[in-house]
């Protein structure tokens, strides 16, 4: 077995099948090792998509994908949803009665969409204004939102705030990451549990942060699919990289191609010359619309402005490799 085809999660200890497993959940455990062993693992069997996990993250699914939604979420903001709607249809109105340039007024429509987005998340979590008071000691009390979450991602995918965002991805989605500040190759290992102590901090999910995100994810698919790219199912982002040691190479009846392994999350951007500061290689992506979770114009307000930067759902893409 080469070694891009040995099992993404590996135990470390060949004695499992043999520790002395208590309240009669032993084959159970054996079965999940047997599984894990034999099979290739990238997430969890359920999430809260409705289709399964491998499905999600395999490269069948990227070249020709479907929509996604996270169960409950709109209907738990139908008001929110409803707003940005009715905003909408009063927008696409007056561009057939002025004869504006839709493109223009599709610009214009998205920054009313964003503030009015933006403006709900401060209602309905309150970060803002809790933030500026202050409890009985004089000190400030922190809450947590999304914002902060993809400020910090900008700053270093492998701090605590970017595994709550890969935690997110993991609960929604179904996906585990394959790397934070280290690859992650085992449950057992240290770098798993570091991932865990740090997705499940206590200081980050104070103001139901997956909640948030959920909306989040959600409102960017609203936007994609009334404003921005309702026609696509993909959209061309570009990365850098030093490497090119995971690409995996297979051939069809167009000829051959590659397909590499991302992370959970993984950031991109839409300008071939950014990607080309942050590594040697330039990898360019077909990403299916509905695996982005953030992107440059989605908001008037975040701090990811600068690099043009897209935050996508990982999993088996193919690859083009420029230089």
């Amino acid at each position: 077995m080469s070694k891009h085809e040995r099992p993404f999660f590996q135990f470390q200890s060949t004695n499992f099948h043999h520790q002395p497993w208590k309240f009669g959940c032993r084959s159970f455990y054996n079965d999940l090792y047997l599984n894990m062993s034999n099979n290739y693992l990238g997430g969890y069997s359920s999430n809260l998509l409705g289709i399964s996990t491998a499905f999600l993250a395999c490269e069948g699914f990227n070249v020709q994908p479907g929509g996604l939604h996270i169960a409950g979420t709109r209907e738990a903001a139908v008001s929110l949803f409803a707003a940005l709607t009715k905003l909408v249809a009063t927008g696409l109105g007056q561009t057939e009665r002025s004869d504006e340039e839709l493109p223009d007024n599709n610009t214009s429509l998205r920054l009313h969409c964003g503030r009015l987005f933006q403006a709900y998340m401060c209602d309905v979590f309150g970060y803002e204004d809790e933030q500026k008071c202050k409890d009985a000691s004089g000190r400030r009390r922190y809450r947590n939102s999304y914002l902060s979450l993809i400020q910090d991602w900008g700053l270093d995918s492998n701090n605590a705030q970017a595994a709550v965002l890969k935690g997110w991805v993991e609960s929604r989605f179904g996906l585990f990451p394959s790397f934070h500040k280290q690859p992650i190759n085992s449950f057992m290992g240290h770098d798993w549990l570091i991932y865990c102590s740090e997705k499940m901090h206590s200081r980050y999910h104070n103001n139901c942060i997956y909640m948030q995100l959920d909306l989040l994810y959600e409102y960017c698919q609203w936007v994609i699919e009334q404003l921005h790219y309702p026609a696509r199912s993909h959209k061309t982002l570009y990365r850098g990289v030093n490497t090119l040691t995971d690409l995996r190479e297979y051939l069809d009846e167009t000829g051959p191609y590659q397909v590499l392994k991302f992370n959970s999350l993984v950031s991109f951007t839409d300008r071939r010359s950014i990607a080309s500061e942050f590594g040697a290689y330039i990898l360019e992506v077909q990403v299916p619309m509905s695996k982005l979770m953030f992107f440059n114009e989605l908001l008037p307000q975040h701090a990811l402005h600068g690099e043009a930067e897209y935050l996508v759902i990982g999993g088996d893409y193919r690859v083009r490799v420029l230089r």
